[in-house]
């Protein structure tokens, strides 16, 4: 079963573009490897941190949003954590609103009923 995901991950401020691009390739091919579709990329650009990471006070930050297995995660992770350039990374799990809202209409349609 395939599930929603989102990663945000922030890269080093020092990075040229041609380094962005080759870093949100090699993640973007690792989840395609691991079974990931529909992965969706945005480069959200060089933005303040709210506080100092590694020393650094900016980062690039960069969202893919994808379905995939759970497992397609650990790899990903752990290549980040390796990385030298990723300062900070966060995968979380989308909630899909639009099926719980439908319940919940359906529930109170039923109970006032």
């Amino acid at each position: 079963m395939s599930i929603v995901y989102e990663t945000i991950y922030i890269l080093r401020p020092d990075l040229g573009d041609e380094q962005v691009e080759q870093a949100i390739s090699k993640y973007q091919n690792l989840l395609t490897e691991q079974g990931a579709e529909n992965i969706t990329i945005q480069n959200r650009g060089k933005r303040r941190l709210a506080y100092e990471i590694k020393k650094h006070r900016d980062g690039i930050y960069v969202q893919m949003d994808y379905t995939g297995p759970g497992t397609a995660i650990a790899p990903m992770e752990r290549a980040m954590r390796l990385s030298e350039e990723v300062i900070r990374y966060l995968t979380i799990k989308q909630d899909l609103r639009e099926e719980t809202v439908e319940e919940e209409a359906e529930e109170a349609v039923a109970v006032s009923a």
